[in-house]
């Protein structure tokens, strides 16, 4: 295997190829080698894996923990405020995405009910309602809108805070809170602040929840009495993050990708029929949560190279996704393309929970954009589009957009 390509000291994070793609030095690795020494801002050296084999293998392979306070967490890259080794974070009771079995498997467990295919096939109606009420509102604005603002967040997180219990009244608080703490450029104090804020709301509203349940996810967990309030707190604080952070992200970077695609936007317009397709494909290709941790716990075997024990392993979605040993022509968007097996949802038991009900709602979102909205386009030129580089979520912050005749 060639090593012609030099070990990178942090983590390659400037998009040099567009606002779509992997750094240029990423895909140059995943080619060379997909699984490769990479040395931290401490200088410790760890691991970056990048081809879409051996991350599908890594993220199977419970020898690789998801454990946070098992090791020294080193800092992918600088973060101005914030030291380049942080000591290892507790584990906080609840966030079962930082666990490992048995742990985790009796905390997900107790959710797998509430996010069945069945369950939200029931909702799908629901939530196309949810989605076509907000295309309303945007409809009564004169353009140019922040599509973000407008349409993007407000569609998840309605439907996650109706599912968990959460009053909408309140997006303001859980909103800028979690936002501030997927940011990566802000000190650890900024980020824990933030942490706080989301944990102390929730933490009363699992404890009102608990005294006087109504029919929600939330109202479902805290009648039950093997749960603590501190894992209650836990649970709600990673179900509204990733219920609305992520899929709004794909709503806005999803659109703004089609509206750079014309000819695939037109065929996606003119056939409804291709959606389900499509929003798999726009998950592989924009893949906005794209950097995932794990730590080993032995030495371990993996894609021709030794990992050894309590080495610190960083696996990037974006590479895997765009790898050319799994999907043709990877770096071309193409609505007709069978991206089943992309890894946007992650691999293995930690798989997204959520899954169906993100695709329920991309599905929703951008059919009734495209069918309402005929003649979307860009208010402002591509490279005024304020891309999340700052943040652990991709996408954009804002998305100006614009229409030329009555939207329908």
């Amino acid at each position: 295997m060639s090593r012609t390509v030099p070990i990178p000291h942090g983590l390659p994070m400037e998009r040099d190829a567009g606002p779509f793609d992997p750094p240029r030095q990423i895909a140059r690795l995943r080619e060379t080698r997909p699984v490769s020494p990479m040395v931290f801002p401490d200088g410790h050296e760890g691991w970056l894996v990048t081809g879409y084999d051996a991350v599908r293998r890594l993220m199977a392979d419970t020898r690789f923990s998801s454990r946070q306070d098992i090791g020294v967490l080193h800092m992918p890259y600088e973060t101005p405020g914030m030291p380049a080794a942080a000591e290892p974070s507790p584990q906080q009771p609840g966030v079962f995405i930082a666990m490992d079995p048995p742990d985790h498997t009796r905390l997900r467990r107790m959710l797998t009910g509430a996010f069945t295919v069945k369950r939200m096939k029931q909702l799908e109606e629901h939530i196309t309602d949810i989605a076509e009420r907000q295309l309303d509102e945007l409809m009564r604005l004169t353009p140019p809108v922040d599509l973000v603002k407008k349409f993007a967040l407000p569609v998840p997180s309605l439907v996650i805070c109706e599912l968990l219990g959460v009053p909408y009244s309140d997006r303001e608080n859980f909103q800028v809170n979690s936002a501030k703490f997927l940011e990566k450029d802000v000190s650890l104090d900024e980020k824990m602040a933030a942490y706080g804020a989301l944990t102390t709301y929730l933490s009363e509203l699992v404890t009102r929840r608990r005294a006087a349940p109504g029919e929600d996810i939330l109202s479902d967990l805290a009648g039950r009495d093997d749960l603590t309030i501190e894992e209650l707190t836990g649970i709600a604080f990673l179900l509204l993050l990733a219920g609305h952070e992520t899929t709004a992200n794909m709503l806005g970077l999803g659109t703004f990708a089609l509206l750079e695609h014309p000819e695939q936007l037109a065929e996606l317009r003119a056939n409804p029929d291709l959606m389900p397709g499509a929003v798999e494909e726009l998950m592989r290709y924009l893949s906005i949560a794209d950097i995932f941790f794990r730590y080993a716990t032995e030495d371990i075997e993996l894609g021709g190279e030794t990992i050894p024990k309590g080495s610190t392993v960083i696996i990037s979605l974006l590479a895997a996704n765009r790898d050319p040993k799994r999907f043709d022509n990877p770096d071309t968007l193409d609505i007709h393309r069978k991206a089943r097996g992309h890894l946007s949802f992650g691999h293995g038991i930690h798989q997204c929970l959520g899954q169906q009900l993100a695709r329920i709602e991309m599905r929703a979102g951008f059919s009734g954009l495209l069918r309402r909205f005929p003649t979307l386009k860009l208010a402002i030129p591509t490279s005024e589009v304020k891309l999340k580089t700052n943040m652990n979520i991709y996408g954009v912050h804002e998305l100006p957009v614009t229409w030329t005749e009555t939207a329908r």
